[in-house]
C-alpha cells in the first residue's frame, strides 16, 4: 500500500504569504490604467446629432461659385450644368443659356447667324438623312438610299451656337440635340460640334463644312 508524503507546514505557509502579496498589488493597481471603456451608442449618437445640427453652407455663395465656373467653362462643365435628361421642350431655353454661358460669342452677328443655318441643316442631313444632297462633299453617297440612325419624328435641336475655331477663317458650331435612332430609344442633351471653314465666293464670304471624321 502507498501513501502521499505528508504537506510541509513551511511550504504551506510560504503560499498564502505569496497569494496574499499578489492580492494586495491588484488591489493597489490606479484606476487610471485600466483599458478604456468601448464607446456607447449614446456617444455615437451625441456626435451624429452634433453634426446633423452643423449650419449649411450659405446658398448665396454657391449659387456665386457655380457662376463662376460656369463663365470660364469647358465642355464638360457645359454637361453637368445642363438640366435633367427627359426635361423636354421646357428645358431649351436653360440648354441655350447653358451653352452661351460655356462659350461666350467671339464672331460677327452675321457670321453667326450664316454658321447657325447651315449647322442646324447639316445636323439633320445627318442624323435623319433629310437634306443630304445639299452637301455633296460631306454626304457623298447622298444619291444613295441610305437608313438614317435618328427618326425626323422626335427629332428636335434644343441649342445651338457658332465660335471661332482658333482663328477668324475657322469657326465650329456646337449644337445639342433629342433624337429616337433606329432601336426606337429616345435621348436628348445629346451633344455635337461640326466644323467650317471660310472662304470668299462670289465675292461674298462663305462657311463651308468640313467632312466629319
Amino acid at each position: 500500500m502507498t501513501t502521499s508524503p505528508a504537506r510541509s507546514p513551511r511550504l504551506l505557509i510560504v503560499s498564502a504569504a505569496l497569494l496574499a502579496v499578489v492580492g494586495v498589488a491588484l488591489l493597489g493597481v490606479p484606476h487610471s490604467q485600466e483599458p478604456p471603456a468601448p464607446e456607447t451608442s449614446s456617444t455615437v449618437t451625441a456626435d451624429q446629432s452634433s453634426a446633423a445640427s452643423a449650419p449649411p453652407a450659405d446658398k448665396s455663395t454657391a449659387a456665386a461659385s457655380v457662376s463662376t465656373t460656369l463663365a470660364a467653362s469647358t465642355p464638360s462643365v457645359l454637361e453637368s450644368a445642363l438640366p435633367p435628361h427627359g426635361e423636354g421642350v421646357a428645358g431649351d431655353r436653360a440648354v441655350q443659356q447653358s451653352l452661351e454661358a460655356a462659350w461666350p460669342s467671339d464672331l460677327p452677328a452675321a457670321d453667326e447667324r450664316q454658321l447657325l443655318t447651315a449647322g442646324r441643316a447639316l445636323l439633320r442631313a445627318d442624323a435623319t438623312g433629310v437634306g443630304r444632297t445639299k452637301w455633296p462633299d460631306v454626304f457623298p453617297d447622298s444619291d444613295q438610299a441610305v437608313a438614317p440612325a435618328f427618326a425626323t419624328v422626335r427629332f428636335r435641336i434644343q441649342a445651338a451656337n457658332a465660335r471661332r475655331d482658333g482663328s477668324s477663317s475657322k469657326a465650329v458650331v456646337h449644337l445639342v440635340w433629342a433624337g429616337t435612332d433606329r432601336g426606337g430609344t429616345y435621348t436628348d442633351l445629346r451633344i455635337t460640334d461640326l466644323f467650317f471653314t471660310r472662304s470668299i465666293k462670289k465675292g461674298e464670304p462663305t462657311w463651308t463644312p468640313q467632312p466629319r471624321i
